[in-house]
């Protein structure tokens, strides 16, 4: 069962990155033109549910060809969480990470580098997705303070990074509920960087110890040799006398 379901995965892979990525297309569109006609919005939301649906029938498909169900179920408990709940559906779009995961499998690099790509891609993306949902649950809310995407983006760019000015917040539930996801999500990358880099710092002295460990051993190796030969030469000219 676990065979199938990784052929599914493999098979499925790029069909669902083309889906995120039309899923994204028809979210944002009417969230960032709010002059949209009302047909062009039907349009958008009728392929938003469809691409929702194949979500769903994949995430039963992977589900049911599981080894052991009952784990799965319990270690993607966020994947039903953003099928069944429409204000974390725009999570969704996270899917597109597998595309950079998808580019990334045969790119030469060390592993650090991969992270580093894997950790601006997911904060790109995870803001950008941010700011689409909070501009979609805040726009004419009572006392909205974001009502464009720029305000939008400042303010998912200030809560990943953990600042926090303060001069736009969102006021609708739906919208603060993006704000603590996106707050975990910042921190969450944050704590990713950190470790990146210290594991940067650690790589970066162990080389350079490494180095000066085998420059030293050099010398060694070069003070023995003359060592050798100045003893054999003692010794020849212990011989001759």
């Amino acid at each position: 069962m676990t065979a199938s379901r990784s052929d599914w995965e493999r098979r499925t892979e790029w069909a669902l990155i083309v889906a995120a990525l039309v899923f994204l297309a028809a979210y944002a569109w009417p969230i960032l033109d709010p002059d949209l006609p009302a047909e062009w919005r039907r349009a958008a939301a009728l392929v938003v549910t469809a691409v929702w649906v194949l979500f769903g029938v994949d995430y039963l498909v992977r589900l049911l060809g599981s080894g052991d169900r009952r784990r799965w179920f319990l270690r993607h408990l966020p994947d039903l969480a953003i099928l069944l709940l429409p204000m974390l559906r725009p999570l969704q779009l996270l899917r597109l990470v597998t595309l950079v995961q998808v580019l990334n499998r045969s790119a030469a690099g060390r592993l650090r580098g991969r992270v580093a790509l894997y950790v601006v891609s997911g904060a790109v993306l995870l803001g950008a997705v941010a700011a689409l949902a909070v501009l979609d649950a805040e726009r004419g809310a009572p006392g909205a303070l974001i009502t464009t995407y720029p305000d939008a983006l400042w303010w998912a760019a200030a809560t990943m990074s953990t600042v926090g000015y303060g001069d736009v917040y969102p006021v609708t539930a739906a919208g603060r509920v993006v704000g603590v996801l996106l707050m975990i999500g910042g921190v969450t990358l944050l704590g990713t960087v950190t470790a990146t880099l210290a594991s940067w710092l650690v790589g970066a002295v162990r080389e350079e110890t490494d180095e000066s460990t085998r420059e030293i051993e050099a010398l060694r190796a070069e003070v023995r040799s003359l060592t050798e030969r100045l003893a054999d030469r003692d010794g020849s000219d212990g011989r001759d006398s």
